[in-house]
């Protein structure tokens, strides 16, 4: 696991009051070695008024997410996250998991997939029911080990610690753990993202989709998923959940974003990693840190 040194980042002030990174993360179109085709990252999505619905699917199942699904799904939040030009932005999905001060996403929100350092902490925030919260930029934690020269979907993860804890009331997903689930596998899940899609007017989104196969384990001894769930910018760190409401796994990438073709195993599908392996064992060791 690597920690990465926020001074590294490049940011200068605008007039505008804001700390501003040189060069934005945007939108990404990445191409993963550990998988050997071009995977678009959703990262920083565009307005949600200025889309057209649009979906990688034919089928597109998404509906709004409501008040009691803030409750199953708990722990669901928001990167929010400055632009180049001054904008606040829905970044990205984010978890508070474990912990009331730790948050689970993405990596590639932070770095490229050469792991240089595309976007600052210190530019974004967690949001979650209502309530923001800053993040501590000396505790990101990547998923990638000192050795990686790239980023891989399975090592696609970071942790990051707020600075407070969030209020009592806002209470955290539990500690998930998906090794129970056998390669190969194909099974119903719920797909949540708390911070929506640019190629959909809803503002966060829950769809019943399918997990139609799970790959071997590879970085951090975890595995990757291939499914079937609509994404676009700005699904990243979206959560895949069982039908009984257990999170399994974290969205990294999705093939020919907007294309509404049908599914298919080899060229058109969606990634996400599993919590297990590597993954698991950084939120347990994060979540064992009392709150300060």
């Amino acid at each position: 696991m690597l920690k990465l040194d926020p001074r590294s980042f490049a940011f200068e002030s605008q007039n505008d009051g804001h700390r501003l990174p040189r060069a934005g993360l945007g939108i990404a179109l990445a191409l993963f070695a550990a998988i050997g085709v071009a995977a678009t990252i959703g990262a920083f999505c565009a307005p949600f008024s200025a889309v057209v619905k649009a979906a990688l699917y034919p089928r597109d199942g998404r509906k709004p997410m409501q008040k009691t699904d803030e409750e199953r799904y708990r722990g669901a939040g928001v990167l929010m996250c400055f632009t180049d030009m001054g904008t606040l932005e829905r970044a990205a999905a984010a978890w508070l998991i474990g912990a009331r001060q730790l948050v689970v996403l993405n990596a590639h929100n932070f770095v490229d997939r050469s792991l240089l350092p595309s976007h600052p902490v210190e530019n974004c925030f967690f949001r979650i029911r209502g309530v923001d919260r800053y993040f501590d930029p000396g505790s990101l934690k990547l998923g990638v080990d000192g050795n990686s020269k790239s980023l891989h979907i399975t090592d696609d993860w970071a942790l990051l610690r707020l600075t407070e804890p969030v209020p009592d009331d806002i209470e955290p997903q539990p500690t998930p753990d998906a090794s129970f689930i056998a390669t190969g596998t194909n099974m119903k899940v719920v797909m949540v993202s708390p911070a929506g899609h640019s190629n959909s007017r809803l503002e966060a989104s829950l769809e019943e989709c399918s997990i139609q196969t799970v790959d071997a384990p590879s970085e951090a001894r975890i595995r990757r998923v291939r499914h079937d769930c609509n994404d676009g910018y700005g699904g990243s760190g979206s959560g895949l959940f069982t039908e009984d409401g257990r999170l399994i796994a974290m969205h990294s990438a999705s093939l020919e974003m907007n294309a509404k073709r049908p599914f298919d195993i080899e060229t058109h599908y969606g990634s996400a990693l599993l919590f297990e392996g590597a993954l698991v064992e950084a939120i347990k060791q994060e979540a064992a840190f009392p709150s300060h």
